[in-house]
């Protein structure tokens, strides 16, 4: 059976001034996936992730070429509303970004400025169910409304993912989530990813293979701007096709 992909990529270029960063970028990404994007630094990796929900919009002379579809619909398609774009495809950014504010207001604040609650009971059990579903209601429940900047760098980086997870989107994007934190924090954010893919779509891009391999479902390996090969996470680490992408998966660079 041929899925429909959730997020469908054709002749993608995408350009800073006269400066071209992605070249010709052909994808399908399925839905309540895991797709992890690999590559060295600078090759292209996060611009691309980030033109998926349009972030690259406030870059001065970004310019794109080509077609990202989101169910069937181009997102760069002039009667597209940015705003609600980006309330279907949230963003968790590497280093974790909590708002000044407790606990409870950062997960709240999605909600509240989109008017997605119509009761103080209601905006409760939207923060609560964010929080459960970003595994750390249990850590905070007793504190919401203490600051979100003195919890640990692993637990603000959920609270960003249940900040994400409160407007509810169908697409979760990761720029390297776990690259600032400890083993531990990092092994709970893999577990998370792993638990949500039953509910989301998510692209995630990551240095780490390791961590390609253990939460992923399909990995994509970008190399300069091109994307040099996709395929089921195990078969490209095991039996890829391309020799720049054995290469680079064996250390022999990047």
């Amino acid at each position: 059976m041929i899925l429909t992909p959730k997020i469908e990529v054709a002749g993608l270029n995408f350009y800073y001034g006269a400066h071209r960063v992605l070249e010709d970028i052909n994808l399908r990404i399925q839905p309540n996936q895991v797709t992890a994007l690999i590559g060295p630094s600078g090759c292209g990796k996060s611009t691309f992730i980030r033109s998926l929900n349009r972030m690259n919009d406030i870059v001065p002379g970004a310019r794109v070429e080509g077609s990202i579809c989101i169910d069937k619909q181009d997102i760069y398609a002039p009667s597209v509303d940015v705003v609600n774009l980006r309330r279907r495809v949230g963003m968790v950014f590497q280093k974790s970004n909590p708002f000044p504010k407790s606990i409870f207001d950062n997960v709240a604040y999605g909600l509240r400025i989109n008017g997605m609650t119509s009761s103080r009971e209601e905006l409760r059990g939207r923060v609560e169910a964010s929080l459960k579903a970003a595994a750390l209601w249990d850590e905070v429940r007793d504190r919401l409304q203490t600051s979100a900047l003195a919890l640990s760098g692993g637990q603000q980086q959920r609270l960003c993912i249940a900040r994400a997870l409160a407007i509810e989107p169908e697409i979760v994007l990761m720029d390297e989530p776990a690259s600032a934190l400890d083993p531990i924090a990092t092994q709970k954010i893999e577990e998370l990813i792993y638990q949500l893919k039953s509910r989301y779509t998510i692209v995630i891009v990551t240095h780490n293979m390791q961590q390609a391999a253990r939460v992923s479902d399909v990995t994509a390996f970008f190399w300069l701007g091109r994307l040099v090969e996709c395929d089921r996470t195990n078969k490209l680490f095991t039996a890829p096709k391309e020799k720049l992408t054995e290469d680079y998966i064996t250390g022999r660079f990047g």
